[in-house]
C-alpha cells in the first residue's frame, strides 16, 4: 500500500510505501474485544467502607430465655440501639434497617481488567490500523467525504509546529477544518494525530476532538474509538518506522 506524504501547506510531496501491517485483514471482534480491554484497566475500583453500618450501639440482646432479652415486648427480635434504663432503640446493622449495612456492596477486591492475550492485542492494533487506512470506513465513520489520499501522512515539519494556529493552517490546507469544528458543537471524534516519541509539543491539543499519541503509545482505543475503527489518522512520517517496532 502506497501513501502520499503531505507538507505543512497541504501540498503533496512524494509518495511512500507504507508497511506491511496497513494491509492486515480487519477483525471488527478483535478492535472490539481489545477496546473493551484497554478500557477495562482503566476502570477505578470502588467497595464499601468495610464497618458501613455497624459503627452504632446496636446489639443483639440475648437468647430469649435470658434476662433483659426482647422475647414477648412485642418487637422484632433485631439488633437494637442501646438506650438509657435499658430501653430498646431503632433497629440498626441488618441490612433491612434504615442505614444499616448492605447484604452485598460492592468490594474493592474484585478484579474489574478483562485481560486479553498479547499477541491477539497485537492483531487488534494491527487490524485498527488497517482500518483507518480504509478510505471507505474512514469517510463513513467520520460522516464526510475526505478530499485528502487516505491514510494522511505527514512530513517531518509538522513535528515542529508549536502554536495550535499553524496547525489550524495545515487543517484548513487539508480541508479537515470542518471535522474540528464539528466536534467543537457535538463533542464527537475529529483526527488522531500519530507523533514520534520524540515529539514534545503539545500545538494540537487543544483542538476539539483531536488527540495526539506518541507511537509507543497508540491504543486500539485511540484508533478505534467507542470499538468502532476507521478514525481518520494523521501518521507524521518519523511515527511510522516507530509502529513497526511495536509487531517485531
Amino acid at each position: 500500500m502506497k501513501a502520499s506524504v503531505y507538507s505543512t501547506e497541504g501540498k503533496v510531496l512524494r509518495q511512500i510505501d507504507l508497511p506491511a501491517v496497513f494491509d492486515s485483514a480487519p477483525r471488527d471482534d478483535l478492535v472490539k474485544r481489545a477496546v473493551l480491554s484497554e478500557e477495562s484497566v482503566l476502570y477505578q475500583p470502588k467497595g464499601s467502607y468495610r464497618f458501613a453500618g455497624l459503627d452504632t450501639s446496636a446489639r443483639y440482646r440475648g437468647r430469649k430465655e435470658d434476662y433483659g432479652a426482647i422475647k414477648n415486648k412485642g418487637i422484632p427480635h433485631l439488633p437494637h440501639e442501646v438506650q438509657p434504663k435499658g430501653q430498646f432503640g431503632k433497629v440498626k446493622r441488618v441490612p433491612h434497617a434504615v442505614k444499616g449495612r448492605r447484604a452485598h456492596p460492592p468490594k474493592s477486591q474484585k478484579i474489574l481488567a478483562e485481560l486479553i492475550n498479547k499477541k491477539e492485542h497485537l492483531r487488534a492494533l494491527a487490524s485498527a490500523l488497517a482500518m483507518s487506512a480504509d478510505r471507505k470506513l474512514v469517510c463513513s465513520r467520520m460522516n464526510s467525504e475526505i478530499g485528502v489520499n487516505i491514510p494522511i501522512v505527514m512530513d517531518k515539519h509538522f513535528e515542529s509546529l508549536k502554536k495550535t494556529k499553524e496547525v489550524l493552517k495545515v487543517f484548513e490546507a487539508l480541508n479537515l477544518i470542518s471535522l474540528v469544528e464539528k466536534a467543537k458543537k457535538n463533542g464527537s471524534k475529529s483526527p488522531l494525530i500519530v507523533v514520534s516519541n520524540e515529539y514534545k509539543a503539545k500545538a494540537a491539543n487543544n483542538l476539539s476532538g483531536v488527540d495526539v499519541v506518541r507511537a509507543s503509545d497508540v491504543r486500539v482505543k485511540d484508533l478505534a474509538p467507542g470499538t468502532h475503527g476507521g478514525r481518520l489518522t494523521i501518521f507524521c512520517e518519523s511515527a511510522i518506522s516507530e509502529l513497526v517496532k511495536r509487531f517485531e
